[in-house]
């Protein structure tokens, strides 16, 4: 057996597409190692949607292609966004690598591995829907579920959709399908993911289709459908009660909306406003008061002067959004944006990044006051025996997307991986809740 090491970076989509690759690599009888010193093939997945993520791309490629001197490595491959939209200046730049593969074409990636090491085989035969192909293996009890790919959105500063290509929708029923193999493989929670979920079923269904979809991923008994990355235009009454229809539908939303300042937004591409922004925040408050909104918002793009970016502030602290990420405009080539005047300084962009976090954190701290006192169902996701002692456990409720949001922490008599166990919340800090078994 061939041994392979991939590593994948970026996003929770790039995540999906490395258990794509590796579930295919394991039905051609490769085998995945978790140790890039004992693997013959290493993989890089790359991500390419800021100079940052091309920047640790690159790092990670030439950090690996060590093992080409000092392992068993015979083969570097970078793949991804990254790979799919400077394939040639890659090339070029890093002899290093031995070939390159762009996004959505991973079902063919052991046929090019095969083909790059002289290997002759016959292919595996690949299922009609390719992501029943992906390795669960790994997922504990949480799986992201991707229902599109690409974008159509063209903001004015997002390299997307030259790296993914257009928005294109998964049929509904591939979806449903993956999602019941998820619940057989013991999956408690599903994570719904595309560039802009809103946006789901337009290109193959004439209009939104996103809460039949809810609707009918409901009917399988996940504990927890959680949704990402939907936009405030697409958020309307149907999609609001499908959410509210269902109780394993979570009480949460992230909802970017990058800023607040209509003239900022309308250089941005965005078709939102300030004021639509808030009616559809009290839109959602109205109809699930318990709901948890996040969102991510940027600083320091083109034109954004010091009252603009006082205006962002004052907004945020008008919206109390529970979780907000926040990052520095970056000035990416081939976008339209980069061309744009009063470009703001570096200095200034890292003064308001850090000034607008330190905001963001005492909404956030105090909204999570809330929960003390109340008892939450958990999914615990880990042990935390080393921060607290035996009997503690780290875990999420509905309120709580892994990776980006808090945690809470509890004391618990029995508990394992994958659990839903209801904890009653007696502390909270900045960003995470502590309790105890209820």
């Amino acid at each position: 057996m061939i041994s392979v090491y991939l590593r994948s970076l970026g996003c929770a989509k790039n995540q999906v597409d490395s258990e794509l690759m590796c579930g295919v690599l394991k039905k051609e009888e490769f085998q995945i190692v978790d140790d890039p010193s004992q693997a013959e093939v290493i993989i890089v997945n790359t991500c390419g949607f800021i100079e940052s993520a091309k920047a640790e791309s690159i790092e990670n490629i030439l950090d690996l292609a060590q093992y080409k001197e000092q392992g068993k490595c015979r083969l570097l491959l970078a793949v991804g966004c990254m790979a799919e939209k400077y394939a040639d200046e890659m090339a070029e730049s890093m002899p290093e690598l031995d070939a390159l593969m762009g996004v959505g074409h991973y079902e063919d990636i052991a046929d090019l591995i095969k083909k790059q090491l002289g290997i002759q085989s016959a292919r595996m035969e690949i299922a009609d829907n390719v992501y029943l192909e992906r390795d669960y293996s790994q997922l504990g009890a949480t799986a992201y579920l991707k229902i599109a790919e690409g974008c159509d959105n063209n903001c004015s500063f997002c390299l997307i959709p030259q790296l993914r290509g257009p928005y294109k929708s998964r049929p509904m029923e591939d979806i449903i399908e993956e999602a019941e193999s998820l619940w057989r493989q013991g999956i408690k929670e599903i994570i719904l993911l595309a560039q802009n979920t809103t946006y789901y079923g337009i290109d193959i269904y004439g209009k939104c289709q996103l809460p039949d979809l809810l609707r009918k991923l409901a009917d399988i008994p996940f504990a927890m459908i959680r949704l990402l990355y939907a936009y405030p235009e697409g958020i309307d009454d149907e999609l609001i009660q499908a959410m509210k229809d269902h109780g394993n539908i979570c009480h949460y939303l992230d909802m970017p909306i990058q800023h607040s300042v209509d003239h900022i937004l309308a250089d941005m591409n965005r078709p939102d406003t300030h004021d639509g922004i808030l009616n559809k925040i009290a839109m959602l408050r109205e109809a699930m008061p318990d709901i948890t909104l996040r969102t991510t918002v940027m600083v320091g793009f083109p034109g954004e002067s010091d009252s603009d970016f006082q205006q962002l502030l004052d907004f945020l602290q008008e919206a109390c959004f529970d979780w907000v990420g926040a990052f520095p405009y970056y000035q990416e080539e081939d976008t339209l944006a980069a061309t744009m005047p009063h470009q703001v300084d570096g200095e200034t962009k890292q003064e308001r990044l850090d000034i607008l976090m330190d905001c963001t954190a005492k909404i956030t701290e105090k909204r999570l006051q809330r929960y003390i006192g109340s008892s939450l169902p958990v999914l615990v996701c880990e042990s935390a025996a080393e921060l607290y002692g035996d009997g503690w456990w780290a875990g999420r409720s509905q309120y709580q997307t892994p990776e980006v949001d808090g945690m809470i922490y509890f004391l618990a008599n029995n508990a394992a991986i994958g659990d839903i166990i209801n904890v009653r919340i007696t502390d909270s800090d900045i960003y995470d809740l502590m309790g105890e078994q209820a």
